[in-house]
Parts: C-alpha cells; structure tokens; sequence
C-alpha cells in the first residue's frame, strides 16, 4: 500500500492530511470494544463509557447496536464511528472479532488505512488476531498494538513481545512499559516522551496522571514508584533498549514494524498514548487499487465505495446504509455521483455520520471519511461511485461459505417474505443466499454456525417471520467461470448441483471434494473458486 516513498506523493489538503482511518481487530474478549468506547470519551464524543456487560447504571457500549450483541456481549457486525482527536479527524471501524463473522471484518479491512491489533496480556496472540494479522499483511496495513489488561495476572512482557515477533513475524518494538502487572500494575513508562503515566483505580473514567521525567535516571521516580518495581523497571528498560529495534516510521508505515502500548482499556489507561500513536505513527488517507486505474485521495473528483450494507439499523423504518470510504476528493451533501455498475446517477440528498448507532446528516466529508448512504437495495458492497469516470475499486472479497443448511418459513404462506429477507442479507454480506435449479426453497451459506442464530433471530426481529434451519446435502459451494459453451455443457452434465446466488452467478454445490476434483479433471477450462471478488457486478 505504501509501496512510494512519501516524498514522491503531493503533500494533502490539510483537511484530508488530519484524517487516520483505521479498524480495530482481536480475537473476542481481548477487550476491543471497551477500547473503542474509551476513543469516544476521549474524542469528546460521549460523556462516560459504557460497560460490554453492562450493570444497573452502567451504561451499554455505544457501538453495539444489534439486540443479540447487547444479549450476549460480543459485536457481531463492524460499525463506523467518527469523532475529532486533538487537529485529528478519527475514522474509526469496530470490526466483530467473533470468527463466524470474520467475513465481515475482512471487507471492513479493505476500507481502512491502519489496524490497532488488540491483544490479552494473560493470553499472547490467539488464533483469530493471527487470521486478522494475516489479511492486514496481504493489504501492507500499518498495525499499532495494544496489550490490555494489564491491571489483571498478565505474562511477561518479554515473553509477549518475543511472541508477537514470532508469530506474527514482525517487528516490535515498545512504545511503552508496564511498570508491575495485577494487582501490582501502577502503570507505564512511556519511552517515546519520558513520561511517568500513572493509573487511577478509583477512577475508571479519568485521564490517567502524566508526569514529565528527565530520563530513567530523575529521582523523582522514587517519588511515585517502589524501590524494587524502580529497580526491575530500570533493567527491563535497559534490556529492551538492547534487544529490541527502535521505533521506525517508514517501516511502521510499510507494515514491517509493530509499536506496542501496554495498559488497561477498561481502567481507561494508555488509551490517549495508544490515540497519540494513531495520530503521529498511523497514515493519512492512502491511494485505493481500482480498475483500470488507482484512485488518489488528493484527486479533486469525488469517488468512494461501498464496503458494508447493514440492513434494518433503525427498526421503525426498513432502511439499508451503504457504508462509503471515501476513496478521493471534497464531497458535499445533494452532489450526484454515478452509480458505476448501473451507470446511473445518484444524488446524495440524506448522506449520514455515524456515531455508533447515532447518526448526524453529513453536510460533507473527504478522502479518508466513511459515510452511511441510505437506499433502498440500489448500493451493494463492492459497488464504486464517481463523478462519471467508471472507476471500479478492487480487492473486495466475498468467500465461499463453510456451513450450508435449507431454511424454511414457519409459515408457508410467507414464503415470498421469506425470499425478500434473505435476498436483503444477501446483499449486506451476512450470508450466502443459493437457489438451486431443481426444487424449491433456498440455501443459505455461513462462514460460522453462529451466524445462522443471528440470521434466525434479525429474521424474526425484522420481518416478524419465525424461520428454521435444516441440515442440508450439500457441504460446500463454489462459484464456476469459464467459456460460455463449457459452462453450458457443465450446467446441463450437473443440474441437481447448480445454484446461482443472488447476483445470478452460477454456483456448483458439492457434497464431498471428490466433486470438486472431478469437476475440475473432466472441465479443464473452467475455473472453481472459493471466493468471488465483489464489486457490485
């Protein structure tokens, strides 16, 4: 992504250059919607954060919206939050970190230009932050650590480091250190400014308490830390300085070097260290790949594409938001733009700002900005819109679903509401919706077992229509390309295997690999793929 050196780039408008968009990624329970919710109270955006597990007056996180994920405590769809951070603009996208919806937060990646990898301190690098790591590195992304939980029984900070190393094969190095853990943790050094950060318990809400030290050596450290903690922080800083590379922004930028922050999200602590590091280490708006040319973010013509649909966000109406980065230029609220794959215009009379849940009308927005555009059902993730140029932004995934099952309306009069539920998740990405050839009824293709209980329960909530799932014979789906005459002589040779999904693709529903082998022997010049690029198509 940063494949230029800066200095061959022309400088931004300063407008664009203040904004940093970036995603949030962990595995669940690593703490990342507490962190966003701290973003947002430090941003000014809310008063007081909520809590996951909220209690009596403890309010509920902001950014998770969807009755089940207010039920259970996790965030099952990426939502978009903007707030001001000093002279920063922060776009920043809650990504669910549950693995039946990494789909999801695959997209969302594309729309950003940084991640904030999340990690437990008790519990190192887990096997989703590794899949999320993986798809940051295909992109180049930037990725600023954060190792939370501090305040509770964590490993040793060497240990995580040379984990994150290992794993991860990239570069780290500490932006700052902790000083104790658990009970003991009083809070960090921090190395790139000198400073004493110091945590207050009492307080979950409160900015902790900075104090400017002249090196490691000031005694006035002994003023505000124990003797023997002072001691082991001396030899572990020492040590670190020796062992590990320092900080490097050209190879931060280039995705090669992690810095790592310590602290406790829920404690409110290291989260304005964490958000100063975004602000000077993490990258303003970068160019987007496209067809048949890359997109600048400093280009005067106004383009953007959709990464998400989120249907039904405000009950009372059966609204869709498209979520748009904005990939270049100055847009202003009632502009038309051309809906690339319809080549029809559009104007953008009602585009929103989301702050979680609430939204604001957006009067305008820059390069690097991400907006809701409500529709109804015109936008779908992948499209680009432009003004006029047919753009087509790339590298949007779609992947075969691992998990298929028939669905039926309890109900079998609504069968027809049926089909326009699903049809509507289709398009948001939330599943796969297959209609076999022969027969009736639907497939419906999920990354993760999980997502079929949320598609079961928005059914219900959205469309008052009870459904259920039934096991079905068919264990995988691909999507087949290839000479027109080969495909037809395909389709006819395996019609009890042939769906098309919702944009009328043709897809080949297998029960075993031996099909997929077969297919692929006696059909050489077709291609089966287990993912299909969206763009709107």
């Amino acid at each position: 992504m940063l494949d230029a050196p800066k200095a061959n780039r022309p400088a931004l408008p300063p407008e664009i250059a203040r904004r940093r968009t970036f995603a949030i990624i962990s595995h669940p329970d690593a703490g990342k919607t507490t962190l966003t919710e701290k973003f947002l109270l430090y941003g000014g955006a809310i008063q007081m954060a909520g809590q996951v597990r909220a209690k009596g007056e403890a309010r509920r996180t902001r950014s998770d919206f969807m009755q089940m994920e207010k039920d259970r405590g996790i965030s099952v769809s990426a939502s978009a939050m903007s707030f001001d951070f000093g002279p920063y603009r922060f776009n920043l996208v809650d990504t669910p970190g549950h693995s039946d919806f990494s789909e999801d937060t695959y997209r969302t990646l594309t729309a950003v230009d940084a991640a904030i990898m999340v990690i437990d301190g008790a519990k190192g690098v887990e096997s989703q932050t590794q899949k999320l790591f993986e798809v940051c590195r295909m992109r180049d992304l930037p990725i600023l650590t954060f190792c939370n939980k501090m305040d509770r029984e964590a490993r040793d900070t060497f240990e995580i480091i040379d984990e994150i190393q290992e794993m991860l094969a990239i570069h780290v190095t500490p932006a700052s250190w902790p000083i104790g853990m658990g009970r003991d943790f009083l809070g960090c050094y921090d190395l790139l400014n000198d400073r004493l950060e110091l945590m207050d318990r009492a307080d979950r809400n409160k900015v902790a308490e900075s104090i400017k030290i002249d090196g490691l050596d000031d005694p006035r450290l002994a003023d505000h830390v124990p003797q023997h903690l002072l001691d082991q922080l001396r030899e572990e800083v020492e040590m670190a300085r020796e062992l590990l590379p320092a900080l490097d922004p050209e190879e931060v930028a280039a995705g090669m070097m992690t810095p790592i922050w310590f602290g406790s999200a829920i404690n409110s602590f290291g989260v304005k260290e964490l958000m100063d590091g975004i602000a000077h280490y993490g990258p303003e708006p970068q160019p987007q790949s496209a067809e048949p040319r890359q997109i600048a973010p400093e280009e005067v013509p106004v383009s953007g594409f959709v990464f998400k649909v989120q249907a039904n966000m405000d009950a009372k109406h059966r609204d869709r938001v498209a979520f748009v980065r904005m990939a270049s230029g100055h847009f202003r609220r009632g502009m038309k733009l051309t809906h690339v794959r319809s080549k029809k215009p559009m104007a953008i009379t009602n585009p929103v700002m989301f702050l979680a849940s609430d939204r604001e009308l957006a009067e305008e927005a820059w390069a690097g900005d991400i907006i809701g555009i409500p529709n109804h059902g015109q936008l779908r993730i992948g499209d680009t819109l432009t003004e006029g140029e047919a753009l087509r932004v790339t590298g949007i995934p779609s992947f075969a679903p691992e998990l298929l099952q028939g669905v039926r309306a309890g109900d079998p009069m609504k069968a027809k509401h049926l089909e326009k539920a699903l049809m509507q998740f289709a398009e948001e990405g939330a599943a796969k919706v297959f209609k076999p050839d022969i027969g009736s009824g639907f497939i419906v293709g999920v990354v993760g077992a999980l997502q079929f209980e949320v598609l079961a329960s928005r059914i219900e909530l959205e469309y008052g229509l009870p459904v259920r799932f039934e096991a079905s014979q068919f264990k995988s789906a691909r999507w087949v390309t290839g000479p027109k005459a080969e495909m037809e002589r395909f389709v006819n040779a395996n019609k009890q295997h042939i769906a098309h999904d919702n944009d009328g693709d043709v897809v080949y529903l297998t029960r075993l690999q031996w099909d997929i082998d077969r297919a692929e022997r006696d059909y050489p010049e077709l291609t089966l793929s287990a993912t299909k690029e969206m763009h709107g198509e």
